[in-house]
């Protein structure tokens, strides 16, 4: 395998889009040509390296006032032009659409490989998609999920083809510097989008805060446009909690930031594998985590050993465990230190490794 194209929407501040950035960097860093074939590009996006290759296969301007299923063929177009102009060894889509556009578009000439990133109950079990993947899923080279619980969903197809790979974790996280004091505060990182559900950690704090009067709650990540953000800023003014719960924004340097806290809460209803949780664990963080599926963070947190596991949408829990972390620090220590060992799955090294051999399997195959 000498190239080597990824295929997603675009490359904004969300976990897909991380990962590939991470591994199409990775990749061209070790000789390989890379290219990145995106649907449009966003205000605020990862950075790829100058080696990586960025090729845009969305929409043109003179496309936008077509009806839908027009457009629909127009994208899978584009991207057979993308496929037959660079030729990459092997196509790797990430994330629902992508995938469906990659499987149509490259024929059977070419190896796809597709990516499952998000929990498939409610996302790959609508009419449509049974349709798409009774036809399509076939057809792929290969399929890598995070989890098993995504895996066990899709049976029958692809199962003697796929594999299970966490995501990476960047490494300036590993070797997180922690202050002799920290700050009385929960910490939480994440692009503030619905499905993340921070309206329910923010009802969990003010909980803890009625317990614990001098703790705060620092949210960093940017808005995800999708009023999610309002619903955040009106709880805080409703609840006049401008002076202990605070909106970051998002910060370039996490890495400084969440170690000052005590706490690492997250409160998704739904993910694939969280890179916040992973990046959390990474710095030595006691992390108290929803149980949601499919499967992300009990892939990585055995509870009440390196961690707590709460069901989904159970703010008192979230809240009784945050206090728990709060009260005893033993425990916090006991946690960040276990934390610590998901270098050992999940470093960026770690990672590409599983992904280049599986990759490389696929196109001598």
């Amino acid at each position: 395998m000498k190239s080597i194209a990824f295929h997603l929407n675009c490359l904004c501040q969300g976990g897909a889009e991380r990962v590939v950035t991470n591994l199409a960097n990775r990749f061209a860093s070790e000789g390989y040509k890379v290219y990145v074939a995106t649907e449009w590009y966003d205000e605020n996006e990862f950075v790829l390296d100058e080696r990586v290759t960025r090729v845009h296969v969305g929409l043109k301007e003179s496309d936008e006032n077509k009806n839908r299923i027009a457009k629909f063929f127009l994208r899978i177009k584009y991207l057979k032009q993308f496929v037959k102009e660079y030729k990459p060894d092997v196509l790797v889509a990430f994330a629902r659409k992508a995938n469906y556009r990659a499987l149509t578009a490259a024929g059977s000439k070419m190896p796809v490989v597709i990516s499952v990133r998000i929990d498939p109950v409610g996302h790959y079990d609508h009419f449509t998609d049974k349709l798409q993947i009774k036809w399509l899923f076939p057809k792929a080279a290969g399929c890598v999920y995070q989890t098993q619980e995504q895996r066990e969903f899709f049976k029958p197809y692809l199962q003697e083809k796929s594999r299970v790979i966490m995501n990476p974790i960047t490494d300036k996280y590993f070797g997180a510097e922690h202050p002799e004091v920290k700050e009385k505060a929960v910490m939480h990182h994440a692009r503030i989008v619905d499905f993340k559900n921070q309206p329910m950690l923010l009802r969990a704090f003010l909980k803890v805060h009625k317990k614990h009067p001098d703790y705060v709650l620092r949210l960093y990540g940017p808005d995800s446009k999708d009023g999610t953000w309002q619903k955040l800023e009106k709880i805080i003014a409703d609840n006049n909690a401008q002076d202990f719960i605070f909106l970051m924004g998002p910060s370039s340097s996490l890495e400084k930031e969440i170690p000052k806290g005590e706490v690492y809460a997250y409160s998704s209803d739904y993910e694939g594998m969280p890179n916040s949780l992973l990046e959390a664990m990474a710095m030595g963080m006691p992390v108290v985590s929803t149980d949601c599926p499919c499967g992300g963070p009990r892939e990585v947190i055995e509870d009440g050993v390196n961690g707590f596991l709460v069901p989904v949408g159970d703010e008192d829990a979230l809240a009784d465990r945050i206090c728990r972390l709060i009260e005893d620090e033993n425990l916090r220590k006991s946690f960040g230190s276990m934390a610590l060992e998901i270098e050992k799955k999940a470093s960026a090294d770690a990672v590409f490794a599983q992904w280049k051999e599986y990759l490389e399997s696929i196109v001598d195959g």
